[in-house]
């Protein structure tokens, strides 16, 4: 796989990447699948992106190796992809949420705190618009999702992905398609589809210990029970066990 110079193919597929497990297994889900991959990332300026970043540019720069069609990790397929470069677009949210733990830090949603402690007020929307936006300008006609179909917040159901796109299209030349690949799975499905890729380089933390994994927060909670609920081996090093 190789960034083609030049315009980009009509049958590229845009990512909204956040170096998590269910992103990345989605990247590697449509490489095996033959398409043109480009990647976005976009950086609000929350805790863990100084280490969230990084941990998605190792992923993407282990599944871009000329040799990686011939390794363990994938299984003789992924060669059939393109991958993009990484696209990282900016996005500030300091002004917007204040004194949020998600950008102090502080009163984190620990390991046994409900899935609705980590909500994002507007996350989706936010993180969406900057990248179909760009796929407009670029001409790339699909911009995938990763939410999976048992996700707790309504602003990743299809209902919200469907009335948005209609938003972001109206009066627009170029028209992108919102897509939810892992939209009616669950977690241990996509772990399914994650089997082959490093997925010990993506990121779930948000809050990270000296780069790693803090092993206590919600996030890190969610990714221990992933990888044990679909029977694979948990390579991530954590900073508490």
């Amino acid at each position: 796989m190789h960034e083609r110079a030049g315009a980009i193919p009509s049958d590229t597929i845009g990512v909204l990447a956040s170096g998590g497990l269910d992103s990345s297994i989605l990247i590697g889900h449509l490489l095996r699948a033959g398409r043109r991959v480009q990647p976005f990332y976009i950086r609000t300026g929350v805790v863990w992106q100084a280490d969230e970043l990084p941990a998605l540019e190792r992923f993407l720069a282990a599944l871009s190796k000329s040799d990686l069609a011939q390794s363990d990790l994938a299984k003789g397929d992924l060669a059939k992809g393109d991958l993009a470069k990484l696209m990282v677009l900016e996005l500030p949210l300091a002004d917007l949420y204040g004194a949020h733990w998600s950008l102090t830090g502080e009163d984190t949603p620990a390991a046994d705190s409900p899935d609705e402690a980590v909500f994002l007020p507007g996350r989706n929307a936010l993180l969406i618009v900057k990248a179909a936006v760009w796929c407009q300008l670029h001409a790339i006609g699909e911009l995938a999702l990763a939410p999976l179909g048992t996700s707790p917040f309504d602003d990743a159901s299809e209902a919200f992905v469907r009335d948005f796109e209609a938003a972001i299209n109206r009066g627009c030349a170029r028209g992108v398609r919102l897509s939810l690949p892992f939209g009616a799975m669950n977690k241990q499905q996509v772990m399914a589809l994650g089997r082959g890729l490093p997925l010990q380089l993506t990121f779930s933390c948000i809050a990270p210990a000296r780069g790693l994994h803090c092993g206590r927060c919600n996030k890190c909670a969610e990714r221990q029970a992933a990888f044990r609920e679909a029977g694979i081996q948990d390579k991530t090093v954590y900073a508490h066990v």
